[in-house]
């Protein structure tokens, strides 16, 4: 039989064992961006709507014009930084930043990709590549055919800024492609006079229409254009921990 005082102490190690056991883990925060000056919206914000889908035939494939530069022919990687991995006539993201050897001012762009089948995905995690025009500009590479994240965290969206205005991606598995004209922004000596704009065609449809880059891609900020730019710079195909494949990559260069 244990005496009055060692029952006590039990029972007490007991209530504390028992607390510890059953107390809830403290509430992760609550991250709170900032509203975007030129839409009702916070960046990055999950109460903005999500864009309408629409049931496209998948990637548009266009072979490379006379004047193109190839940068991916399915071959080698030689165009590029990184020696990602080719297999099958497809590049596969690794990690590291992988930026273009050879810099670009405004450019039309094709390229085509795919996020693997059968690869777990939610949210922003699973799914996530990116191509940055002039290592600064995004368009967001992202598995939204039945994945839901915030909108302008979708594919076809200038990531943080601005949603595409409709939803066109394909199933997860089957190749995707993107038509692009950028055209860089011009600086004068007192700065920026024109900001960057991008026309985006997704699978054939249009989701981005000479829309404005309010500023270089910034992750949960608001974007703003630096005093002082590079007239040409990399394209950045990034990695996101994902291995998301790409195929028959080639720009053209325009002329302001």
């Amino acid at each position: 039989m244990i005496s009055t005082p060692s029952r006590f102490l039990t029972l007490g190690l007991a209530g504390l064992v028992l607390t510890g056991s059953v107390s809830a883990e403290p509430a992760k925060k609550k991250v709170v961006t900032p509203k975007q000056p030129w839409s009702d919206y916070r960046v990055h914000d999950t109460e903005r709507p999500h864009p309408e889908k629409v049931k496209t035939a998948g990637a548009i494939t266009t072979p490379a014009p006379a004047d193109a530069i190839v940068l991916f022919d399915g071959k080698n990687t030689e165009a590029f930084t990184k020696n990602w991995k080719v297999e099958d006539g497809v590049m596969i993201a690794s990690p590291g930043k992988n930026l273009t050897k050879q810099s670009f001012g405004s450019i039309q762009m094709h390229v085509e990709w795919r996020i693997p089948a059968g690869r777990k995905v939610q949210g922003q995690g699973g799914g996530n590549s990116g191509i940055f025009m002039m290592d600064r500009y995004e368009v967001q590479v992202m598995e939204s055919h039945t994945n839901v994240t915030y909108a302008d965290g979708q594919a076809g969206a200038l990531y943080g800024q601005t949603p595409p205005l409709v939803n066109a991606s394909a199933p997860q598995g089957e190749w995707q492609s993107y038509d692009i004209i950028f055209e860089a922004p011009v600086y004068g000596e007192d700065g920026m006079k024109t900001p960057a704009y991008i026309t985006v065609i997704h699978n054939g449809v249009v989701v981005q229409q000479h829309q404005k880059y309010y500023g270089p891609t910034v992750f949960r900020k608001v974007a703003s254009y630096p005093k002082t730019h590079p007239e040409k710079a990399p394209i950045q195909f990034q990695w996101h921990g994902d291995p998301i494949e790409y195929r028959n990559i080639w720009v053209r260069e325009l002329k302001k």
